[in-house]
């Protein structure tokens, strides 16, 4: 790289051209927007208003050619083809412009920038390379030259361009430039060489400091990247991206206290500053510090009171951190300061529900307005409140109502389920063969078609529909799970059962309700050696349904048949303290009486033998 004042004579010598017959003429075409309509008015004698409806038309055919138009004519309707889209007609006109005015620098510019907007490199670099043959000295010819030959990956060409005789880049622009394809061909250490030229030349640009870091940064050398950044601080201390900077390269070590005292450090500068704020608080929630994160949003909050996101946010860290009172006053203030935003609406809703004020979170989610983008799912919610209290006729109007609105399969089958919870059969089984008469192989109607007879206690024919979806499919793992459960449940069948929901579970390992039905057939299995005397075997199989239970209640989560089905095998193993805690426990967790008619029974009976009653 040559030296400082090599560098200073480039760039006097750059300024010199500032009269060049080149710049004179790409200031004669800025200036034909404007003149071009007087020029088509003066050249249009006989032709009426025709020629300007053509140029209003976006450059029609019937508007392209005019021989008898100056060449800001072509120039225009270029323009105007551009806005248009128009890529073809824009193409044509600047030829024809070219045509006219061969020798304009300005032309062949426009028209390689033109071919490079649709990745026609080739001819783009050809126009660009007549333009700088036309003004060897243009700088817009050699930067877009330096450009493309960026796009084209050709590192020498592009060093042609960009660099002066002295073998220096001969103008900021262009040493950032040059940075830049050294940088992408991976060419590290002359991207060093240009951007340390540029930081010891030009101090006062803050992109080569950034670029520089950069190179560090590739390097492996983040003590020297920071280093650079903290010298770019010296010298534009009001510039915040530094910050942003130096927190990233902490974040990268992995340094998260780092990285927060970094934005706390550009806070000090500027208390407010918006980015670095934001970026302290989102840095404190990957840190696990809820408090001090929810702190720096109600400064966020405070300051800048028309950020509705930053509300948002604050209300979900207030709920994360179990504030769920706090989080629904701020949705509430939220709805007034922010009417139309009903994101609010359905966010109230949700913490609400999760609060066990149904009616409220209802209310909320009634406040989300048809057509707005989480109506539909607001309905969904007050769908679900409805089912949970079993208004099963109400919640069928909703899902009706949507159904008419947003028809979907979705739907439909929620609404046949419905219809059976309801008392009418036959109309929820009328939805179900609908989608069936268009397709009898349809495997998911027809496994919902099984669901169907399952809720209504028809569970003969449920497994008779459930054994078609096996024979469209034999790998349906819920339609496996289906059948070996339905069959566990009965007592019937039982290696078979465990045949297929072990198939089931290899189609979803990780699934609880399957992983379950694994447990229960176990359950039963043993259950029924033991009733035959076979104690030892059968004790094994009781064991291996209960760990299996076990893991599919950390598969869930938790869930109250799960519990249940761990107190009957620890009952039959008879450990009765262990039975009764799973049972409460199921018991706690708002146990589905359908599903578990017999639970309070079974407390109640070890309760008495524990002598608690």
């Amino acid at each position: 790289m040559a030296c400082s004042q090599c560098a200073s004579q480039d760039r006097r010598a750059s300024l010199s051209r500032a009269t060049r017959p080149g710049r004179r003429r790409a200031r004669r075409f800025e200036r034909a927007v404007v003149t071009v309509l007087l020029v088509a008015l003066a050249a249009s004698a006989g032709t009426g208003c025709a020629s300007l409806s053509g140029l209003a038309g976006g450059g029609s055919k019937a508007a392209a050619a005019r021989p008898d138009l100056g060449v800001e004519y072509d120039v225009l309707l270029a323009e105007l083809s551009l806005s248009d889209g128009d890529i073809e007609g824009a193409k044509q006109a600047l030829e024809r412009a070219i045509a006219k005015d061969p020798e304009s620098v300005y032309l062949e510019l426009r028209l390689a920038r033109v071919e490079a907007q649709i990745e026609d490199l080739p001819r783009a670099v050809a126009h660009a390379e007549r333009a700088l043959a036309l003004d060897p000295e243009n700088e817009e010819a050699r930067l877009l030259l330096g450009g493309l030959y960026r796009l084209s990956r050709n590192v020498e060409a592009a060093e042609r361009a960009l660099l002066s005789d002295e073998g220096v880049p001969f103008s900021d622009s262009a040493a950032l430039l040059l940075y830049q394809v050294y940088f992408e061909s991976e060419r590290l250490d002359e991207a060093l060489t240009v951007t340390e030229y540029l930081v010891a030349n030009r101090p006062e640009m803050l992109g080569g400091f950034m670029a520089l870091a950069t190179i560090y940064e590739r390097l492996g050398q983040p003590a020297q990247a920071e280093r650079i950044l903290r010298e770019a601080l010296q010298r534009h201390p009001d510039r915040f991206v530094l910050y942003s900077r130096l927190a990233r390269l902490e974040r990268a070590s992995g340094d998260r206290l780092g990285e927060i005292s970094v934005y706390r450090e550009a806070l000090g500068e500027r208390p407010t500053h918006y980015g670095s704020l934001l970026s302290l608080a989102e840095a404190l929630v990957t840190a696990n510090d809820l408090d001090a994160a929810i702190r720096t949003y109600e400064k966020i909050v405070e300051h800048y009171p028309s950020d509705a996101k930053a509300v948002r946010r604050l209300a979900s860290l207030e709920f994360a951190a179990g504030r769920h009172g706090r989080a629904a006053a701020i949705l509430e203030q939220a709805l007034v300061d922010f009417p139309n935003h009903y994101e609010f609406a359905y966010s109230l809703g949700q913490v609400r529900r999760s609060m066990e004020q149904p009616k409220r979170a209802k209310e909320a989610f009634a406040r989300v307005p048809v057509g707005d983008a989480s109506y539909i799912e607001a309905r969904a919610q007050i769908i679900a409140l409805l089912e949970e209290r079993e208004g099963f006729a109400a919640a069928l109007d909703e899902v009706n109502a949507l159904r008419a609105m947003a028809p979907s399969r979705p739907l439909d089958f929620h609404a046949a389920g419905l219809y059976q919870r309801t008392g009418d059969f036959d109309t929820g089984k009328q939805i179900l063969d609908a989608i069936l008469a268009d397709d009898p192989n349809d495997e998911e109607a027809l496994y919902q078609l099984g669901v169907y007879y399952g809720m209504a206690d028809r569970l003969d024919r449920a497994v008779e529909t459930m054994t078609k979806v096996l024979e469209i499919n034999p790998n349906n793992a819920h339609a496996l799970n289906y059948v070996g459960y339905t069959w566990a449940e009965r007592g019937q069948n039982l290696e078979k059962a465990e045949e297929m929901i072990v198939r089931a579970l290899e189609q979803r390992p990780n699934d609880g309700f399957i992983t379950d039905s694994l447990g229960w057939v176990y359950y039963m299995r043993g259950r029924s050696l033991l009733n035959t005397h076979l104690d030892a075997q059968g004790r094994e199989f009781l064991i291996r349904a209960r760990d299996q239970l076990t893991l599919a209640a950390e598969l869930t989560g938790g869930d109250p048949v799960v519990s249940e089905h761990l107190g009957d095998v620890y009952r039959t193993l008879n450990e009765k303290r262990r039975a009764f805690d799973y049972y409460q426990q199921a018991v706690d967790m708002n146990h589905r009486e359908d599903e578990q008619p017999n639970l309070l029974e079974k407390l109640d009976d070890l309760r008495r033998e524990l002598g608690e009653l």
